[in-house]
This record gives C-alpha cells, sequence and structure tokens, in this order.
C-alpha cells in the first residue's frame, strides 16, 4: 500500500456506502484503511472496488488526478481498530442506520482516537446529540450524510453536535471540498436533515395527488424527471423562483397569493398502506420489476446516466 502526504482516513464499514466514501478519498489522493470486523468482508468490498474503479477509468468517470492503480494503492483493509484508526485525520463511520450499533461504534472510538481527528457519521437520519452525546471528544463529532450513491452525486450534508467545534465543522467542509464533493452547512440539527424532509415533502404530495386519483404513477414520475427535476439538476427551487420573475421580491409579490392558496390545499401525511401502496407497486412493477434482476440493471442505468449528468454539469458553470 502507497503512503500519502494528503493524510489518513479511515472507513468504518465496507457496504456501498463505506466503498464509496474509499473511493473518493482515494481520488482525493488521501490513504484509506477500510475497516470492518471479518476479514471476508473487508477482502469483498476491495475487490468490488477494483472494479469498480477500473470500470470507471475505462469510460473516463475516474475522480481525482491520480491514476487507478495510485489510487488503488491507496486503499487498504483492516480487522482491527485500534490499529486502523492509529494516526488518522479523519474517520467516517458507515456501519448500518442503527442507533445503539452506532453509538456503541463512537463509544469505542471514544476510548482510543487522540483529540486532533475528526469523528464522522454517514447517518442519513439520527441526529447528532443523540448519536454523540455523553463522548468526551463531543467537539471532535460530526455528522458527513452522503447522497447514494456518493460517487455520482456529491452533495454532502454536515450537521453539528451542539457542541461540536468551528473548527471540525470547517475542516469537514474543507476536507469534502477537496475530495470532489459539495458540502452544505446545516446550521442547527433538525430530524431529517435538510435533504430527507425535501424528499419527504416531494413525496409526501406525489403520493396524495396519485391517491386522491389526480394523476397516475408514471405521469407523476414523468412531471419530475420530464419537468421540476430537468430544472433543479442544475438550479434550486430559491434561484428558480428569482429567476422566474424579475428577482425574489418580485416572485413573492406575483405568486404568493397562489401559493398559499394551494397549499392550504394539501391533505394530511400519507399512510403509504392499502390499496394505494398496491396501485402505486403495480405501476412500478410494470415499468421495473421488482426481482434482483431488473432492480439492479435499472438502478446501473440511472447510475450511469447521473454520471453522464455530473460530466454535463462540470462543463456547464456559470458565467
Amino acid at each position: 500500500m502507497a503512503t500519502s502526504a494528503a493524510g489518513t482516513v479511515v472507513i468504518l464499514g465496507s457496504g456501498l456506502i463505506g466503498r464509496s466514501w474509499a473511493m473518493l478519498f482515494a481520488g482525493g489522493g488521501f490513504e484509506v484503511k477500510l475497516y470492518d470486523i471479518e476479514q471476508q468482508q473487508i477482502t469483498n468490498a476491495l475487490e468490488n472496488i477494483r472494479k469498480e474503479m477500473k470500470l470507471l477509468e475505462q469510460s473516463g468517470s475516474l475522480k481525482g488526478a491520480l491514476s487507478v492503480e495510485q489510487q488503488l494503492s491507496l486503499i487498504s483493509g483492516c480487522s482491527n481498530i485500534a490499529e486502523a484508526v492509529e494516526g488518522a485525520m479523519h474517520i467516517q463511520e458507515c456501519v448500518p442506520e442503527n442507533l445503539e450499533l452506532k453509538k456503541k461504534i463512537f463509544a469505542q472510538l471514544d476510548c482510543i482516537v487522540d483529540d486532533r481527528v475528526i469523528l464522522s457519521s454517514s447517518s442519513s437520519c439520527l441526529l447528532p446529540s443523540k448519536l454523540f452525546a455523553g463522548l468526551t471528544h463531543v467537539k471532535q463529532c460530526i455528522v458527513a450524510h452522503p447522497v447514494n450513491p456518493p460517487y455520482y452525486v456529491p452533495l454532502v450534508e454536515l450537521i453539528p453536535h451542539p457542541e461540536t467545534a468551528p473548527a471540525t465543522i470547517d475542516r469537514t467542509h474543507a476536507l469534502m471540498k477537496k475530495i470532489g464533493q459539495s458540502p452544505v452547512r446545516l446550521l442547527r440539527e433538525i430530524d431529517g436533515f435538510v435533504l430527507n424532509r425535501l424528499q419527504y415533502a416531494v413525496i409526501s404530495e406525489a403520493w396524495r395527488l396519485v391517491e386522491g386519483g389526480v394523476v397516475s404513477p408514471s405521469d407523476l414520475d414523468l412531471v419530475m424527471s420530464d419537468g421540476l427535476g430537468m430544472r433543479y439538476a442544475f438550479i434550486g427551487p430559491l434561484e428558480t423562483m428569482h429567476l422566474n420573475a424579475e428577482g425574489m421580491v418580485s416572485y413573492c409579490d406575483r405568486y404568493s397569493e397562489g401559493m398559499k392558496r394551494v397549499l392550504k390545499t394539501f391533505g394530511p401525511i400519507p399512510e403509504f398502506s392499502g390499496a394505494a401502496v398496491e396501485k402505486v407497486n403495480q405501476a412500478m412493477c410494470r415499468k421495473v420489476p421488482d426481482d434482483p434482476g431488473h432492480l439492479a440493471a435499472r438502478r446501473q442505468w440511472r447510475d450511469d446516466c447521473l454520471m453522464r449528468l455530473a460530466k454535463l454539469k462540470s462543463q456547464a458553470q456559470p458565467q
């Protein structure tokens, strides 16, 4: 394994998210130690990473300035957590989304790390105040929530514990930028963070529209993929408002009453059960059968599309 002047990053957990982080950090020139409890899991993960990065190289989508072999030489496995974290500058936890399991991992880390390393969780929904409660090194703790699949979707939400040091947030933000991600800072923790709150708002109204017989499931998805989604791939909802009138003040003057009128018609939180689930499931299965083969193929198609979109976005920088 090669050494790196950039520093050493430890990935705890060798599943999909852990492997993606390992590839991203290696692309940024960091030495990566991939930890898991079973050596066979590590071996399988390293082989998966090699295959994935070779495919990325062949398609011209490999990130970073280093060659694929140089990046692969930076990644190694370790099944001893104390050995793995020794000398690390950043530890990225990627174990399953279970509060007690994650708390156990961070309690273990709290006993063996120094006062400089950043302790970061990939949690998609667990609040830092619960995740890092009672830790001695709480000032070094932060949630860095990636979006699946992280190699193709660069957003990372940074959510601090109330006692997280500003330097921890700044260092994590700079690190994410260095490996090519797009970090956003949450000024305080909130259930669901930002991405899932926005996502759940869309899903909730989408479900109500289908359940209420306003639109079919397939046409609902088309509204997003061929409508809002095309716009939002490049600019967010607030800039959309700004551009759809003569600035934000103009938009609010023109459309606020109409928006409030429509918003008042939104229904209660859906149950996501019963006949509505069957209706949506049948529509989705007609498009993509829910057997493992069809789902895997569709996910691969999605990732290929995201990869091409990422290339387009990199070329279409604003003037």
